[in-house]
């Protein structure tokens, strides 16, 4: 069974920084993808960015290029979100989500992934 733990999230102030992480468990991951949405309160759940187990592609919305760097670790079976720069309008609760295949045009969709972690929250204060 496969199990995703995020953690990292807190509250801080615009233009702080934070970093999240996610290890997943059950399963090692080789393929694929993994990836981090959010979703405020009252909207839908938002493709953040993503990266691939093989390889160094990594897809990142616009809202957060330049501000927001994922890094994996294989042997570690962990992705890590640094977010720099952070806006109010970066709080959310942030998931983490693996997929075991991967299209490059669905990598930003939430059903792509199948495994999800429980969310972690990001508060950014003005």
């Amino acid at each position: 069974q496969v199990q995703l733990v995020e953690s990292g999230g807190g509250l801080v102030q615009a233009g702080g920084s934070l970093r999240l992480s996610c290890v997943a468990s059950g399963r090692t991951f080789s393929s694929g993808a993994m990836a981090w949405f959010r979703q405020a309160p009252g909207k839908e759940r938002e493709f953040v960015v993503a990266i691939k187990w093989s390889g160094s592609s990594t897809y990142y919305a616009d809202s957060v290029k330049g501000r927001f760097t994922i890094s994996r670790d294989n042997a570690k079976n962990t992705v890590n979100l640094q977010m720099n720069s952070l806006k109010p309008e970066d709080t959310a609760v942030y998931y983490c989500a693996a997929s075991e295949t991967i299209r490059v045009v669905t990598i930003t969709r939430p059903g792509t992934y199948a495994y999800w972690g429980q969310g972690t929250q990001v508060t950014v204060s003005s």
